[in-house]
């Protein structure tokens, strides 16, 4: 027979890649935090396969504290499997996911649980402000208005993921084959109910920041072709409207034929390039769908582990579909 382990009232997830700087200073943190406002807890470090000596710092916080657990990926399974999958491992009746580079401040954590004792399914922190580029700030805003146009349910700018979440509400979305999944849309998505605190986003206290300008691209990308079933008519309306301009261009380059005026065939090509960009454009939104409905039929793991430290003998590792053995 299985012996059976407490839950823990509160889980804190924290993903770590070459956060060697920050990890120590975090889980302090948090730990201080936890033992202000929750019965009991455990916090879960997924390293997502460091190579600047966190694994070693993240063992010895383990050897110390048997509360601090670990999961080591055998490779870096990027910013959206990993973080995911070590939420999905977490045992406590509700479940806290944050960065480990202070940009989510542990301060609101006692915040998060009041709202939850309250009622509350989900709690999310919205970032009030943040110190960034003019070029990302204009770029986050276009996408948000660009999902609120096209998404599949509305979403919630300045929310990132930062926030509580209830056992059902983890146990709800563990169970949907998302080979790539974009956690902050499936939290809006599933439909639980949902309490947002707003927040002015800190500088992250040390280290860089692993988010290049390719890595938010690519998440960005994934978000969208998971999260906007609606782009696949998208480009039938484009064509309507194109089909419009293609015509007013026509008779105003039969007028200038007719009035001696400038070179449109000129123009035309333009437009045809143009009209070439946006075709293959939408050609590569439609091709990550049909690449993530591949990625589900495969029914892969979000994660292979390596390690895990700390974690009780009846725990489970939770697979996309089964669920974990907590009690």
């Amino acid at each position: 027979m299985i012996a059976v382990a407490c839950r823990p009232e509160i889980s804190v997830v924290i993903p770590c890649f070459n956060e060697a700087e920050n990890v120590r200073a975090i889980c302090a943190a948090v730990t201080a935090q936890l033992e202000r406002h929750a019965k009991s807890h455990e916090i879960i470090v997924i390293d997502n396969c460091s190579t600047d000596g966190t694994r070693d710092i993240v063992r010895e916080l383990c050897g110390n504290d048997p509360r601090i657990r670990a999961i080591f990926n055998n490779r870096n399974y990027g910013q959206m499997r990993s973080p995911t999958y070590g939420i999905y491992q977490a045992g406590g009746e509700a479940v806290i996911g944050m960065c480990a580079d202070f940009q989510d401040p542990p301060e609101l954590i006692g915040e998060f649980i009041r709202e939850w004792r309250a009622g509350s399914q989900v709690v999310l922190g919205r970032r009030r402000s943040e110190r960034t580029s003019l070029p990302l700030r204009i770029a986050r805003d276009l996408g948000y208005a660009f999902l609120r146009r096209y998404g599949d349910y509305p979403v919630v700018p300045g929310a990132t993921g930062f926030g509580l979440y209830d056992r059902k509400v983890v146990d709800a979305l563990a169970q949907w084959n998302e080979p790539e999944p974009f956690f902050r849309g499936m939290l809006v998505e599933s439909g639980f109910r949902l309490r947002l605190i707003p927040f002015d986003r800190p500088e992250r206290a040390a280290g860089k920041t692993k988010n290049d300008s390719a890595a938010l691209f690519s998440f960005a990308l994934s978000g969208l072709a998971g999260s906007a079933k609606a782009l696949l008519r998208l480009p039938i309306v484009l064509a309507f409207y194109s089909l419009l301009i293609v015509l007013l261009l026509f008779a105003a380059t039969v007028a200038a034929i007719l009035l001696d005026g400038p070179a449109w065939p000129l123009f035309g090509v333009t437009l045809g390039f143009a009209m070439f960009s946006v075709l293959l454009l939408f050609l590569g939104l439609i091709g990550e769908q049909v690449r993530m409905q591949a990625e589900r039929s495969r029914n892969v793991p979000l994660v292979i582990e390596e390690e895990r430290i700390n974690f009780p003998a009846d725990h489970v590792a939770r697979t996309v579909h089964s669920v974990a053995v907590w009690q």
